[in-house]
């Protein structure tokens, strides 16, 4: 979200402290080879350009697909057996929306920094984050946030129904710089994956590197169930 100071009150939202194995879920070693899906990504030629390459709201590099289908499909079965869920599917989104499901993103440590946002609700329930790069330090994995009130107070952290995304249940997507606080944060580590509940405010909580080598690389996914 854009940050700038806001001085309309916003909305207090609802909180639910998230909790390891019911908003979240971490598995580590998941890919059998990591370093072959590194190397293929490293070696790609079609990187779309976002900021600071671009005039585009989002940082860094982007690239689909992340994941071979065989690779995709393990993943898939560690997350359904992780939540429960029979079944997962990929929305096709409206038009004038994307959804970068298996996407690889490369993001440096100048372009850019912690954006707490939640994913539509109306394209995914789960979303997921794989981190490929083995030499990025551990505070820039992802960070669960939530409301840091004006008073020094702390808000909640999950967007409900009827909205559909942290901007519509704020009311704006303008808010002042503080307005939200690290909660719980997850460490970057090779080959993790961190699967989590998308209507949960979240961001990356660091970014790292200024080569492709070296910056932050991670495979995104976006599920429905």
């Amino acid at each position: 979200m854009n940050r700038i100071a806001q001085p309309a009150r916003l909305p207090i939202l609802p909180y639910r402290k998230p909790t390891q194995g019911r908003d979240y879920w971490v598995v580590d070693d998941i890919l059998p080879d990591p370093d072959a899906v590194r190397a293929r990504c490293l070696a790609k030629t079609d990187w779309a350009e976002g900021y600071p390459y671009k005039p585009e709201t989002w940082p860094g590099l982007r690239a689909t697909p992340g994941l071979q289908d065989d690779e995709l499909a393990l993943v898939e079965a560690r997350v359904r057996q992780a939540t429960g869920v029979q079944k997962l599917w990929v929305v096709e989104p409206p038009e004038g929306q994307y959804l970068n499901h298996n996407c690889v993103q490369v993001v440096g440590i100048d372009e850019s920094e912690p954006r707490p946002h939640t994913d539509s609700r109306l394209l995914c329930r789960y979303a997921a984050v794989l981190y490929l790069n083995p030499a990025v330090p551990e505070q820039c994995g992802t960070g669960f946030y939530r409301q840091r009130l004006g008073n020094g107070q702390r808000g909640g952290n999950t967007v409900s129904p009827p909205h559909a995304n942290l901007v519509q249940a704020l009311g704006t997507r303008f808010v002042a710089p503080d307005s939200f606080a690290e909660d719980v944060v997850v460490p970057h580590r090779y080959n993790r994956l961190l699967l989590y509940r998308s209507n949960l405010i979240h961001s990356a909580s660091g970014y790292w590197g200024r080569t492709l080598e070296t910056k932050r690389m991670a495979a995104v996914f976006f599920w429905m169930a």
